[in-house]
């Protein structure tokens, strides 16, 4: 009835006939007209409520095409179990779910056919199911729900080796001999047949084949076929190239928690509901496989397979020359550029590094030939890395190189380009190779003519990549000048032509390909060179041209004032006799650069485009200029202060005038900013070529006297009537006050700072000349009295209030320039009228967090001095605060005058107390504010519990309050005062606890709950661990304090559900489980290349995203109560153990249970907290129970009775610990070898339970090695916890990990 290449299983119901009666859990909405075919046999996954369904199924597998059931039978016959009849019209039905899963515009019918056919990829008793519908679906979303479905099944389920060979099997009869199909059902089989060949890598040779099967599909006739086994090859490099989602989640958290997390931490303290940040990080699909696994499967490959498949490609280049539509070609050199691209030694690529893409193999020991036929003569070896080589330098100089060239397909040409990008990215470069490369500049016209865009771009990207090249790639010192000599020719070319220099890509392009220039050569190497000058005048001439085209060209000149700067810098080194020419060209540069800034300006710039206040841009713009000024100096700067006077002439005029035309005085103004900030990028440096120091701080001076003259008249006149004419408000003038506190900073780090007291006698000498300025504490004088005067006269202008107290905070905490400032009158005066009638800015609610930083400032220059006197004086406004609040009735403390006063005085005290940072100045603080005004804190807490504004400002203060850092609060072996400290704050905490419990949630929970939570738990975890208080007090004399805390602490901790508290790792782990719906994406981008993936989920959600109340929360706010929420549990069971074993069993689980969760955390820090809790816990278990007595004390009976109602506690986490260690790449293995031991040496059954459960999760050849590890771990470890043991123990951990990961 069948041929052998058919397989057809029949069951009936009688005699020779199986019957099969199947129970399942279904989820059946019987209304919904879908689920119909529920009755009618179609085995499905539906919704709403369950019901137990007993059925005679039988499966029927039939495919009129020839297969050889050797393929098939093990799978289909392993799946009888679950058998299924399908009818024509249950089939249809499913045929149309699938398409409405895929197709559908309605969200909530998309989302029921989701859930309804989830069960193809969640359970594996639907694997036979998936091939019937391969088998005999009409749709291609049928097929694409089968394959996506069993891709989900190989990738999160372990198969049996036979069931896995069955699958891969089918699968390359499948695509034989299934005729055309979608291009998405394509993608997604052959990724399927790469991931069960990529899991199946080391358990049988069979899966190994794969390069020989998908080479038969090249050599059959069909371009299909062809395509076919491109395909194959391109995904296959691609997967064994992929990067496993566990490193891509390290690397997401090491740039969140290294790099990002303080300027989270800014907008949290800022502006939390008016910033949105987006990162983007590459998203890594789940590759199924640890990564250490991973690791070893890609060396396997790259070492038996990478190099053929790379031969492949080029074979494949070759014979497809005559390829009409390019699609093939296309995909061969895909599969090259695959290949080049492959990660060789493993470093898990960051996109962000210039040498990202870069062929990472490693270089030959022995000395390179300069012949090509040598190297192919001598350098032999099977699927080597010599070969990988030889094969590159064909590649780069056969025939079929050229011809490409040739091949009217852009998009294939494009490609090409970017494969020699990659092979002369690393490789040894001989003459030949650089020579036809270089030729390809001949080539311009070329692409101009048939692709002017594109290519040109991609050549000049190659050329970038090819004046990258590093000297040690050169076999000697001739050929790297041939190489730059042709280099600079072509580029000398370019410039004389300006063929292809109008787009604007590739002018950027071209000028970064000058900038490399001051990467890989030296002044020296370029004069040498003939046709230096020439060159040298036409990258001059193109300079200029680019500073004049200021409004096209901006973000390119930063690549070209890197060439010179690197040029001058180089002039000290030069040697010989011929020219540089820099001498000519460096000053013209310099006054164009000027000059163009000047036009900028009169041109006008958009508000929100100005680079005076993108502080990026302007960095990048005068990061180098100082270099080109210093090299001509003298010259420089009298061309700086020539056209500096007239504007600043201009300027004092209109100071003279009652009423000025705002648009005139913005220009100059803007000019003035430039010019500022010039001279103070100028500052900045000291290196000069050609002048003296003296002379060079006698310049210094000149251009120093210029700005200070301006700033005495910015603040005059017109320009300080900020009342009426709101001067001070106005965007240019904040701009220039900006470049003076610019000026400011990078004149104190060069002449005022601490190093630079006694090293400037020729500057304040000039100044004193000029301006009578003649030491440093007259300028510093200078300094704050413009401090003071911002300060004064902006109210509204954030960036110019916080740019204005950096810099004071930077003087003051200075040793010298601390010093300086305490004898200034100025100075003196802020310390001892630090209000908001002498400084404005301290009433605008909108700088309210600027008050810290400024009262910080005001803190250092107080206790610079020790003096109680002085310490209380300036505590004096305060005080006053104190006072009008204390004596505010209650019945009048809820208004805004009241809420803005405490607000401001959290903040105020909060700036104080960080600069306490000694015994002695922190005493001082404590004594005035104990006893007398820690009763305002608890009635602040009291009367605004329910305003947030009000609670997170004082509770912060009270946190910085008790934190014990440098040791600060160490009171005498006689005070009470660390007593009476926590007593205090456990009356804060109770009060605050027993209040905000009784509140309803709102929709911001996190801002209006758990927020302030998270910093009582940071308040009472400091003050439990800061080691100043003897907690065994309260107990003796009867003193609740210590308890009530506890008590309200642990409600509170209580009250936030555990996924609240893993909130953060939730976000991430959606951050990173983004999987398209459209069918056609969820095929081609698992394959797509790592740098794709990283516009495809630029996540908006990072600051805000979805909890499991629906609300939308801030990302920062829940990082931080993962980590108080933590902290807090470690302090418990590392002092307070007993409060947690003396809790109900459901409470002490529920707290455990989040420990294990935190376990499992992506932050390091958490998972090491966690574990040194369960340490503590695992230990006292051990020496009262395990080793002790029979437990006598109520804390040990009362863990023991929690154990025993809940046996699975310590082999559940024992087992968790485990696959951390086994299976993930953990960076605190120390840490968690800590409760292993605690918790291995509890039981022997324990751990020999886990020992026999992990054995039986591994292959079975692997048994008897395996075992031997675990003998191993155990090796001189004896039944104790003392430190020489347990480093023992962990020395042991760090070998078994390491065997039993290696195959």
């Amino acid at each position: 009835m069948a041929s052998s290449g058919t397989a057809m299983l029949y069951y009936s119901l009688a005699g020779q006939i199986n019957t099969l009666s199947v129970e399942s859990d279904l989820f059946v909405n019987l209304d919904d007209p879908m689920m119909s075919c529920v009755h009618k046999g179609l085995w499905i996954h539906p919704l709403s409520f369950s019901f137990r369904v007993s059925c005679t199924v039988a499966f029927l597998i039939h495919k009129s095409i020839a297969i050889d059931h050797t393929h098939l039978n093990s799978w289909a016959i392993s799946q009888t179990h679950q058998v299924l009849v399908l009818s024509m019209e249950s089939f249809a039905q499913l045929e149309a779910l699938c398409e409405r899963l895929y197709n559908s515009q309605d969200s909530a019918e998309r989302a029921h056919a989701e859930n309804t056919l989830k069960c193809f990829s969640v359970n594996t008793d639907y694997i036979s199911q998936c091939q019937y519908i391969l088998d005999n679906a009409s749709t291609p979303y049928s097929l694409m729900l089968a394959s996506s479905s069993l891709l989900k099944q190989v990738t999160d389920h372990s198969l049996s080796l036979q069931l896995r060979l069955d699958i891969r099997n089918y699968l390359i009869n499948y695509l034989a001999t299934r005729g055309p199909l979608p291009h998405f059902v394509k993608a997604s089989l052959i990724l399927l047949l790469c991931r069960v060949t990529k899991f199946g890598w080391f358990d049988d040779d069979r899966f190994r084949e794969v390069v020989k099967e998908a080479t038969d599909f090249l050599s059959q006739a069909s371009s299909n076929h062809y395509e076919i086994g491109l395909k194959i090859l391109n995904q296959l490099v691609s997967e064994m190239n992929q990067i496993p989602r566990d490193i891509s989640v390290s690397l997401l958290i090491r740039k969140l928690l290294e790099i990002g997390w303080d300027f989270l931490c800014y907008i949290e303290d800022r502006r939390r509901d008016h910033w949105l940040v987006v990162f983007c990080w590459a998203k890594s699909p789940n590759t199924g496989l640890p990564p250490t696994h991973h690791r070893r499967v890609a060396c396997s490959f790259r070492d038996q397979s990478l190099f053929q498949i790379f031969q492949i490609s080029l074979t494949s280049l070759s014979q497809l020359k005559n390829d009409v539509t390019g699609r093939l070609q296309e995909l061969a050199l895909s599969l090259s550029l695959k290949c080049l691209s492959f990660d060789f030694v493993g470093t898990s690529i960051d996109e962000s590094s210039e040498e990202f893409g870069t062929i990472q193999i490693v270089l030959l020991q022995a000395n390179v030939c300069n012949s090509v036929d040598s190297i192919i003569l001598e350098l032999e070896g099977p699927a080597s890395i010599v070969d990988w080589l030889r094969e590159t330098i064909l590649v780069c100089t056969r025939e079929l190189v050229f011809k490409i060239f040739w091949v009217k397909d852009g998009g294939f040409v494009d490609n090409f380009l970017v494969v020699w990008r990659k092979i002369l990215s690393f490789y040894r470069v001989d003459l030949l190779v650089v020579s036809g490369w270089i030729g390809m500049l001949e080539l311009k016209d070329w692409f101009c003519s048939l692709h002017p865009c594109d290519l040109a771009l991609e050549a000049l990207e190659c050329l970038v990549r090819l004046a990258s090249v590093r000297r040690s790639l050169f076999t000697n010192d001739a050929a790297r000048s041939k190489f730059l000599a042709h280099l600079m020719t072509g580029t000398k070319e370019i410039l004389q032509t300006g063929r292809g220099l109008a787009d604007h890509d590739n002018y950027h392009e071209y000028c970064r390909l000058l900038g490399r220039f001051r990467v890989n050569y030296q002044l020296s190497e370029l004069v040498n060179v003939e046709g230096y000058s020439d060159w040298i005048q036409l990258v001059a001439e193109f300079t200029l041209k680019s500073l004049q085209s200021w409004q096209w060209a901006s973000s390119s000149v930063y690549y070209l004032l890197g060439l010179w700067s690197r040029l001058v810098t180089s002039v000290p080194y030069l040697k010989g006799e011929a020219p540089s020419l820099l001498d000519e060209f460096v000053p013209k540069i310099t006054e164009g650069f000027i000059t163009s800034r000047f036009n900028s300006v009169q041109a006008g710039f958009a508000d929100d485009d100005d680079p005076l206040d993108n502080v990026e841009l302007l960095q990048d713009q005068l990061d180098c200029f100082p270099y080109l000024c210093r090299f001509q100096y003298q010259t420089s700067s009298l061309y700086i202060i020539t056209t500096m006077e007239p504007i600043l002439q201009a300027y004092t005029e209109r100071a003279l005038l009652q009423t000025a035309d705002n648009s005139e005085l913005a220009v100059i103004e803007a000019k003035l900013s430039w010019i500022v900030h010039i001279i103070a990028a100028i500052l900045k440096i000291k290196q000069s070529t050609g002048c003296s120091v003296e002379s060079q701080e006698v310049l210094d001076a000149e251009l120093s006297a210029r700005v200070l003259q301006l700033i005495n008249v910015t603040d005059s006149g017109i320009h300080s009537q900020y009342v009426r004419y709101a001067r001070y408000g106005e965007l240019s003038k904040q701009r220039l006050d900006r470049a003076f506190l610019t000026f400011f900073q990078h004149f104190r780090k060069s002449y005022v700072g601490d190093q630079a007291v006694h090293s400037s006698k020729q500057l304040y000498a000039r100044l004193s000349e000029l301006l009578g300025l003649g030491d440093h504490l007259l300028l510093l004088n200078v300094i704050v009295s413009k401090i003071a005067t911002n300060l004064k006269c902006y109210t509204e202008s954030e960036e110019v209030i916080n740019h204005t107290l950096s810099l004071f905070l930077e003087l003051a905490s200075g040793y010298m320039t601390g010093k300086l400032l305490l004898k200034l009158d100025a100075v003196k005066f802020i310390v001892a009228n630090h209000t908001r009638e002498h400084f404005p800015f301290l009433e605008e609610y909108r700088s309210s967090r600027s008050r810290t930083t400024f009262y910080y400032t005001i803190g250092w220059l107080i206790f610079m001095e020790d003096s109680p006197v002085k310490f209380k004086s300036s505590m004096e406004p305060l005080l006053q605060v104190f006072v009008r609040l204390e004596s505010t009735p209650d019945s009048m403390y809820r208004t805004d005058a009241v809420k803005y006063a405490l607000i401001g005085l959290m903040r105020d005290l909060r700036g104080i107390a960080m600069a306490t940072n000694s015994r002695r100045t922190y005493g001082l603080l404590f004594d005035w504010m104990y006893p007398a005004h820690m009763a305002l804190l608890l009635k602040g807490i009291s009367h605004w519990t329910d305003t947030p504004e009000v609670t997170t400002p004082l509770l912060k203060f009270t946190a910085e309050f008790v934190l014990n850092k440098a040791q600060r609060l160490t009171f005498d072996s006689s005070s009470p005062n660390g007593i009476l400290l926590f007593r205090e704050v456990s009356k804060l905490i109770v009060a605050y606890g027993t209040r905000i419990l009784s509140l309803p949630n709102v929709a911001d929970i996190y801002g209006y709950k758990y927020k302030g939570i998270w910093i009582c738990l940071t308040i009472l975890s400091r003050a439990l661990a800061g080691n100043y208080v003897n907690f065994g007090v309260f107990e003796l004399y009867g003193d609740r304090a210590l308890s009530d805390v506890l008590d309200i602490a642990l409600k509170m901790t209580l009250s936030i559900p555990l996924a609240d508290v893993l909130a953060f790792r939730k976000a991430l782990c959606f951050i990173l489980g983004v999987t398209p719906k459209n069918p056609q994406l969820d095929s081609v981008l698992p394959g797509l290349p790592f740098g794709v993936w990283l516009v495809l989920v630029s996540i908006w959600l990072l600051l805000c995203f979805s909890t499991s109340n629906g609300k939308f929360v801030s990302l920062y706010v829940s990082l931080q109560l993962t980590r108080a929420y933590f902290a807090f549990l470690e302090v418990l069971f590392s002092s307070h153990i007993v409060f947690i074993l003396n809790m109900d069993t459901n409470t002490f689980m529920h707290i455990v249970g989040s420990l294990e969760s935190g376990l499992k955390g992506l932050d390091t820090n958490i998972s090491s907290q966690c574990a040194s809790a369960v340490d503590n816990l695992a230990a006292f278990y051990f020496n009262n129970i395990t080793m002790g007595e029979p437990p006598t004390s109520p804390a040990a009976i009362n863990l023991a009775r929690h154990i025993a109602d809940c046996p699975n506690l310590f082999p559940e986490i024992l087992k968790t610990l485990f696959e951390i260690v086994l299976f993930e790449d953990c960076g605190n293995q120390w840490s968690l070898s800590r409760p292993m031991l605690s918790l291995a040496i509890i039981s022997e059954q324990i751990f020999s339970d886990l020992k026999a459960q992990i054995l039986a999760s591994q292959p079975v050849d692997q048994h008897q090695r395996l075992a031997l590890c675990f003998d191993k771990l155990m090796e001189n470890v004896t039944r104790s916890l003392d430190s020489k043991n347990r480093d023992k123990f962990t020395q042991n951990l760090t070998v078994f990990r390491h065997e039993f990961r290696v195959k």
